[in-house]
């Protein structure tokens, strides 16, 4: 069976499809890659005309005909997004900020959102916001993938912790950032056919971490090996391989508070099954 599958070009996308994309997992779906940063693939999920495709959790509230895969999720384990500035400032002094952010539909927009309320933005590419920053083109910016670690380096200050909040405000659940969708029209067998076969391909990854992360830094972006190792690391984890109770009870918990708060509109997600 050919089906489409769209990822980012990010390392840890990279890493989770390096089994199946070198051919080291093998089944008989026959991949069509496409790669796009995330908020591009977001939007084009509004009309599903990939078969599977690397979404943010938050651009599952305009997705209604995609299927949220087990395996292959982004999720924070106490850490996600960072609010960066050039100087340290009060939580209110943020509410009065114009912030660089990486696309309406990101995971990161929504849980700043929850977090501080409704504020000014300026959408930009993930990669221009620690530029932004520093030059003074904005008074603070939200970080995620890689500039989650370099963003001293940049020049910049960390100023709000997202991913810090979200695991104090729910308790520990893990934070909900990015996931795999694919075509509900697809059907029940052949979705869970292909989550299985995601997740081996992420086990493959973890176990073989030298091969995978070599293959990785085709994404790094100029970053070193030892920051994209530490990355791949962090946003590969065991709730990547399978989200289980507490990555599905964090995606609902993410909309149960969005809903309340007017952020998304009312919809039922749809997660495959176990």
């Amino acid at each position: 069976m050919k089906i489409t599958v769209g990822h980012t070009p990010d390392s840890d996308d990279a890493f989770m499809f390096y089994g199946m994309f070198t051919g080291k997992i093998t089944s008989d779906f026959e991949i069509d890659h496409v790669i796009e940063d995330i908020e591009s693939l977001n939007r084009r999920a509004k009309n599903p005309d990939l078969d599977v495709t690397a979404v943010s959790v938050h651009a599952c509230a305009y997705i209604p005909g995609y299927t949220i895969l087990r395996s292959g999720g982004s999720f924070g384990m106490g850490y996600g997004p960072i609010l960066t500035a050039k100087k340290s400032m009060s939580i209110q002094d943020v509410k009065k900020c114009r912030i660089a952010i990486p696309g309406k539909m990101t995971s990161a927009f929504l849980l700043l959102q929850l977090m501080i309320g409704k504020f000014e933005y300026v959408e930009m590419d993930f990669g221009e916001i620690p530029g932004a920053v520093r030059e003074g083109r904005v008074d603070a910016g939200l970080v995620i993938h890689e500039t989650q670690l370099s963003y001293g380096q940049e020049g910049n200050t960390k100023i709000l912790d997202v991913g810090e909040w979200w695991h104090q405000s729910t308790g520990g659940l893990p934070v909900p950032l990015g996931i795999n969708v694919m075509r509900t029209d697809l059907g029940a067998e052949t979705i869970q056919k292909f989550d299985k076969y995601l997740q081996e391909s992420i086990e493959y990854g973890l176990a073989h971490m030298d091969d995978a992360i070599t293959y990785a830094m085709k994404y790094s972006r100029g970053k070193p090996q030892d920051l994209i190792e530490k990355f791949v690391k962090m946003y590969v984890n065991r709730v990547t391989v399978n989200m289980g109770d507490s990555g599905e009870e964090s995606i609902r918990k993410l909309f149960e508070m969005a809903k309340k708060e007017g952020l998304v509109p009312d919809f039922e997600i749809s997660i495959a099954a176990k």
